[in-house]
């Protein structure tokens, strides 16, 4: 079947038109009023101040006791359901198993309320949840368990294989071994010998509020968010209530405008930040019901949203282009949702993905695990932007070969050209510095003398750009690549979402990710695409596609070489997993899938032979 089709390039520009600021103009009386109205709370959060999640939660427990909290699968969890549950938890873990403020506790399940309950009944007596990719398995999910020791163990039934499998190189200690739990699920797995079962543990504890609950300042964490970043494996992002706090009240009122009646549906694991920092968070603010799925489905998508009667989601990475990607159904537009939030949708698709699905408001916005990354959003609702913030920040010019901001002869960095792409970074004006639980990992996300003696700013890893002002006062950003992303050729730099852009307009391709790879005894990177196409390569239309992206891009951005793959690798949050590919390239060695190769002075792709690979790597031809 068909899918349906990004227009061309040509036709639709990738900026905010004339007619977006001035629909723009309108919206933003009644955000700015928003946006004032909590400025002097927002501002009240500090440190020591005791503005936790905790008295959030028991606060609708008490004020909506019937009100849906959780929707999930076809069960309902009120306020006073869910705030019982976490005291369960709460109350066991502290008068049975002896955990203290500030001990850890290792969490690996997926998305059903029984994360939910861990998570926040585990905060209410200041205890952190070390949150672990469900995704992990092997290797990375030894290192992210042992980068913060937990006390205790609480894995799913869903996860228990993945968590057996690597028990041993954990070595827990005799105590560790002792406070091993299982949360059961379906049912369809045993549980261990050496495992309790939680939920019989938990079910008859105190359900009333615990009193260490109004004890918890902003400054204290509840949670270890895993995030990998530009510097190699994940490091432990510290989460704590003021930072999730501050989020209910960004994200609901100066961000989207939530209210008790709206229904979230959380698309991303709870592991993520975008789940808790972003769609939970909103939902603390006025008491709003979320609704769960334990995976992502785009083919069930819009008939999940209509069951939940969702009013809103948060999207993350290529989730809107899987939705937009679906055949057409009844169902896209029989929904009650509205506005949605997060980050990833890309320029090209903006204004059709809100035409096809009935979106009216699109909240994207720039962000970060880390505290420190400055909070960018489009608040206006402006058509192809991520937003604008109020706080100190910075776009500075970059070296892509170095991976280096460039400084100037006195030694300080400089600042971008409108227009013109570079390095965002925060200002830190906070004596609080801590980011990650590894003080090294801070110290490579920090920059020092910025622009003066004595500055100090954090690098987010992003390049961004400045797309113009609007009322004098907001400067929009659009975002451009990831640094790790962005690759030089011929002297210029390519941005890989722009090529991608591109070449998701042809016909034949269903999704693709664009990335620089080395050719021997050339300098730079050169282009390649792995795409998954709806036609076998023997019958993709090259002609057509060389011509289009020809049309569509500048010479330096055309991809040398193009692999077909039956499928994509994808994250948890369903960001395309560039790493192998990378590392692969177009080594025939490796390599199964078929891949074409532009050769210098070719008016077409070809096949990668055998013949062609050793003549590259013997310099034979001249890129």
């Amino acid at each position: 079947m068909r899918l349906n089709r990004i227009p061309s390039k040509k036709s639709k520009s990738y900026l905010p038109s004339k007619w977006d600021f001035v629909k723009a103009w309108f919206f933003s009386r009644h955000v700015i009023k928003r946006m004032e109205s909590v400025a002097d709370e927002a501002l009240a959060i500090t440190p020591e101040s005791y503005k936790n999640v905790a008295i959030l939660i028991e606060k609708h427990a008490k004020e909506y006791p019937n009100d849906a909290a959780i929707l999930f699968e076809d069960k309902r969890y009120t306020h006073k359901e869910y705030n019982e549950w976490c005291n369960r938890y709460a109350s066991y873990f502290q008068k049975k198993v002896g955990l203290n403020k500030g001990d850890i506790a290792v969490v690996f399940i997926t998305n059903r309320p029984e994360m939910m309950f861990t998570i926040f009944g585990l905060s209410k007596i200041g205890v952190i949840s070390s949150l672990i990719n469900t995704k992990q398995r092997s290797n990375p999910l030894v290192h992210s368990i042992n980068i913060d020791p937990g006390k205790v163990f609480i894995i799913g039934e869903e996860l228990i294989e993945a968590f057996e499998d690597v028990c041993q190189d954990l070595k827990l200690s005799e105590e560790q071994s002792k406070h091993l739990y299982f949360v059961p699920d379906n049912g369809d797995i045993k549980k261990p010998d050496e495992f309790q079962n939680l939920l019989d543990l938990v079910k008859n504890e105190d359900v009333s509020n615990p009193p260490s609950s109004v004890t918890l300042q902003a400054k204290d964490p509840y949670a270890y968010i895993f995030t990998s970043g530009t510097t190699g494996l994940p490091k432990a992002a510290i989460i704590t209530h003021g930072h999730t706090y501050e989020c209910s009240i960004y994200f609901a009122d100066t961000v989207v405008g939530f209210d008790h009646k709206d229904v979230i549906y959380v698309t991303t694991p709870l592991f993520h930040s975008h789940a808790i920092q972003v769609a939970y968070a909103a939902s603390l603010r006025y008491g709003s019901t979320i609704a769960l799925r334990r995976k992502f489905s785009a083919s069930n998508f819009w008939d999940d949203a209509i069951k939940f009667k969702a009013t809103s989601f948060n999207y993350i990475g290529e989730i809107c282009r899987y939705l937009y990607n679906q055949p057409e159904k009844p169902t896209d537009r029989k929904h009650n949702i509205k506005k949605i939030i997060g980050n990833g949708l890309r320029n090209e698709m903006w204004r059709d993905f809100k035409k096809r699905f009935g979106i009216k408001e699109i909240y994207e916005f720039y962000g970060a695990t880390e505290k420190n990354a400055p909070n960018i959003a489009n608040r206006f609702n402006l058509n192809c932007t991520v937003g604008f913030t109020l706080k100190p920040y910075a776009i500075v010019k970059y070296d892509l070969d170095t991976n280096e901001p460039i400084r100037a002869e006195n030694g300080y960095m400089i600042k971008a050209k409108e227009g013109e792409a570079g390095l965002l970074i925060a200002q830190i004006i906070t004596d609080n510095l801590y980011i990650y639980t590894d003080k090294k990992a801070d110290e490579k996300k920090l920059l020092r003398n910025v622009f003066e003696d004595g500055d100090l700013y954090f690098n987010t890893g992003d390049l961004l750009k400045e797309i113009g002002q609007f009322k004098k006062i907001y400067i929009f950003n659009q975002f451009v690549d990831r640094i790790g992303d962005t690759f030089r050729w011929k002297g210029e730099n390519v941005s890989t979402e722009e090529v991608e852009a591109a070449i998701n307009e042809f016909d034949q391709v269903e999704i693709c990710c664009v990335y620089g790879v080395q050719i021997p005894h050339t300098e730079g990177r050169a282009g390649m695409v792995s795409l998954v196409s709806n036609s076998q390569s023997k019958d993709f239309n090259f002609t057509g596609f060389y011509s289009m992206i020809q049309e569509n891009l500048p010479e330096y951005a055309v991809p040398k070489f193009i692999r077909f793959t039956p499928n994509l690798s994808t994250t948890a949050t369903l960001k395309i997993k560039k790493g192998n590919l990378k590392k692969e390239a177009f080594n025939l060695e490796e390599i199964e899938d078929s891949i074409y190769i532009l050769l210098p002075n070719s008016s077409g792709y070809k096949l990668l032979t055998k013949e062609i690979y050793n003549g590259i790597l013997n310099s034979k031809y001249n890129f």
